[in-house]
């Protein structure tokens, strides 16, 4: 960090919070700590990775950790479905809702509308980086191969316009990244593997109906999906999470999120 650049925009509480101090060593140390925290806020941290003890006391639990089950979260079923992370824990997922319905709105195949409405389910539940993999590898053993290819595909796909279907590189991009942002290599080989696959457009059609999605106002229910989900999405008998799959550790974690180990 800039130290001048950020004496110079210092807020007047900083400022008198170090002035404060008595002495040029104290007031150093108050500085640091000031530069430290500004630092916290810009950067962001991984918080799968970051476990909070329990912040305050729950009746007649004493635990210094919540382990499984956390009186601070909606207990989930024995035998979660799809649904029930909908509700309970993916809730509001407004963005991966309207991104549905504006996919069934548009007319798109049933197959594209169950990859939007699934694209980004990771996102605010287990991990942001690199999320088109991870949402992709979470649902593959339970949809078409076909969906969850387009899935990851998406990641990459977005920072490429394609004027074929009307699809723009995201102003909002420009905002977040910066004009003179370029994908790293890895996404740009992506992009090229999967600009001439034989499923590029389902791909393809998960960014142009995830960049429109989110509208004021509008609320949209999972069950709104109940039949798509039916006929597209293989509900294990056992619950998502505990069907002994390569994937199943991933929904445990979004049902438990605060285990300490």
């Amino acid at each position: 960090m800039d130290r001048r650049k950020f004496l110079s925009n210092m807020s007047a509480a900083t400022v008198a919070s170090i002035a404060g101090h008595a002495t040029l060593s104290e007031k150093a140390d108050a500085l640091e700590e000031a530069m430290s925290l500004e630092l916290d806020k810009r950067i962001a941290t991984p918080w799968m990775c970051s476990i909070d003890p329990t912040p305050e006391e729950v009746a007649g639990d004493t635990r210094p950790w919540y382990q499984h089950d956390d009186p601070r979260l909606p207990e989930m079923p024995a035998a979660p479905t799809l649904r029930d992370f909908f509700k309970l824990r993916f809730a509001p997922a407004s963005h991966v809702l309207q991104s549905a319905r504006y996919a069934r709105i548009n007319g798109m195949d049933e197959k594209v509308v169950l990859a939007c409405l699934l694209h980004d389910i990771c996102v605010s539940n287990l991990i942001r980086t690199d999320h088109g993999y991870w949402c992709a590898q979470m649902i593959r053993p339970y949809v078409d191969e076909e969906i969850a290819w387009a899935i990851e595909a998406h990641q990459a796909l977005r920072f490429f316009p394609d004027e074929s279907v009307g699809y723009e590189y995201p102003e909002a991009y420009i905002r977040f990244f910066g004009a003179d942002y370029k994908p790293e290599p890895y996404i740009v080989q992506a992009y090229e593997q999967a600009k001439n696959h034989k499923w590029y457009m389902t791909g393809r059609l998960i960014t142009l109906n995830d960049l429109y999605s989110f509208e004021e106002g509008v609320e949209v229910d999972v069950d709104d999906f109940e039949d798509i989900i039916g006929r597209h999405f293989r509900q294990p008998k056992e619950g998502l999470g505990f069907d002994g799959s390569p994937v199943a550790h991933m929904w445990r974690s979004i049902i438990w999120p605060n285990n300490f180990l």
